[in-house]
């Protein structure tokens, strides 16, 4: 066990598997009490149990470090207050929650139903929403607390995720936004942005060269949470293995101005060559992607005995 977090209190949601589970583990081993919040489902958010947040705890416990399970859900006010209420109940305080929970529901912008789509924006943001609401309030009378956030690289976009990528866009924000109005009670807000193989990154189409673990997660957390990091804040880290990166911050970079009010026609006019536009890496990347399942497809169709399977493809639901 070491020290880096002793004596402080942290929730981890989502902590019965994959990454949550890595960081819940790795927090105790910093020395902090752990509240192992999972309400234990399959990918896409169903068969809810206890017993994936029980183990992680008991495992926790059996290494020699402090740990509750909580099964709640994150998707209520009420379950992320309960969530919350559970390190206080158990521990007195609160120093620190991380939002890791979340479920996938693949399929293309034209095909979404919103039963595809509500799960995911109520598990991803309204789930961090829930836990941050309720932890700042404690922290806010404790006088500090840090709030991290789980993104990802889709917050930049997504070609079969419309509602993944707009949840973790909309943590980005929320995030933001928390370090922003919360700074002044000494609390900050961060957000992590990982590339690790888990349940859910295992149908990611593109070719991740620094795909990572979920322990490679948890120091970053670790560090986040602790009293090191206590000025850092509004800020979106990517772990890929042993690669850590910051993303930028938005801002504009580019404006013109019209002698007259703004016409169609004189937009257009102007608008190429005075502003132009940003280009979006996620579709140069799609692109690239594209063209290499292309050739490998044509390559195996000019292979001897391997005749071109027509409808075989593969299409987006």
């Amino acid at each position: 066990m070491a020290d880096f977090l002793a004596g402080k209190v942290i929730v981890v949601t989502g902590a019965g598997r994959g990454i949550g589970r890595a960081v819940a583990l790795g927090c105790a081993a910093e020395g902090a009490s752990v509240v192992v919040n999972d309400y234990g489902v399959s990918v896409d958010g169903s068969e809810p149990s206890s017993e994936v947040a029980d183990a992680v705890a008991q495992e926790i416990r059996d290494a020699g470090g402090q740990a509750v399970p909580c099964a709640d859900s994150v998707t209520t006010l009420a379950g992320g207050h309960r969530i919350v209420q559970t390190a206080v109940d158990a521990y007195a305080r609160v120093d620190g929650v991380v939002c890791v929970a979340g479920i996938l529901r693949e399929r293309m912008l034209f095909n979404m139903a919103e039963d595809e789509w509500d799960p995911v924006i109520e598990t991803h943001l309204k789930g961090t929403f829930t836990v941050f609401r309720a932890a700042s309030a404690v922290m806010r009378k404790a006088g500090g607390g840090a709030l991290i956030g789980f993104t990802s690289g889709n917050h930049a976009g997504s070609v079969s995720q419309a509602n993944y990528s707009a949840a973790k866009g909309g943590i980005v924000s929320l995030v933001r936004s928390a370090a922003l109005g919360l700074g002044k009670y000494g609390i900050t807000a961060n957000a992590v942005a990982p590339v690790a193989r888990t349940r859910m990154s295992a149908n990611v189409p593109f070719d991740m060269a620094e795909m990572g673990e979920p322990e490679d997660v948890a120091p970053l957390v670790a560090y986040l949470l602790s009293d090191a990091a206590r000025d850092v804040t509004g800020q979106i880290y990517t772990v890929a293995g042993r690669r850590i990166a910051v993303w930028n911050q938005p801002q504009e970079i580019r404006s013109m101005y019209g002698e007259e009010p703004w016409t169609a026609e004189s937009i257009a006019k102007r608008l190429p060559e005075a502003i132009g536009v940003e280009t979006m890496p996620m579709i140069a990347k799609l692109a690239a992607y594209t063209q290499a399942t292309e050739e490998r497809k044509a390559t195996k169709t000019e292979q001897p005995g391997q005749p071109a399977q027509p409808g075989q493809e593969g299409a987006a639901s």
